[in-house]
């Protein structure tokens, strides 16, 4: 079974954390039950990468795809992430594991910062 490990920096405010449990329940709900969805904080804010690792495991995840929940390809989704994860799969070793790159350059989110700014996107624009 597929797992999703869904990775932000982690807050000192609770209420920015409780903003990736949200994140994560609706990619589970989207995704549906065939795919195990989890949440984890890199620092400062449980669940740890360890524990969100543990938990996809102890339901069912065979496979475990990490996402840097990050915009950019800074240094925390482009090494120190993919470290942490590497270091908590160690300990697993019939779990095989990828992480994927942030964000980047998305349309859906250039399409979102358009719709925040209520400006409607130029025929042009999309495909």
């Amino acid at each position: 079974m597929k797992g999703i490990l869904i990775i932000d920096h982690g807050s000192m405010r609770e209420a920015a954390n409780q903003m990736l449990d949200s994140v994560g329940e609706l990619v589970q709900r989207m995704a549906g039950d065939s795919v195990v969805v989890r949440i984890a904080h890199m620092e400062l804010a449980a669940p740890s990468i360890a524990d969100g690792f543990a938990a996809c495991v102890a339901a069912g995840a065979t496979e475990i795809v990490a996402f840097p929940y990050m915009l950019s390809p800074g240094k925390h989704s482009t090494r120190d992430i993919p470290r942490m994860v590497a270091e908590v799969a160690a300990g697993h070793p019939g779990v095989s594991v990828q992480v994927t790159p942030a964000f980047g350059v998305s349309e859906q989110l250039a399409l979102l910062v358009l719709e925040r700014a209520g400006v409607t996107p130029a025929e042009s624009s999309t495909r």
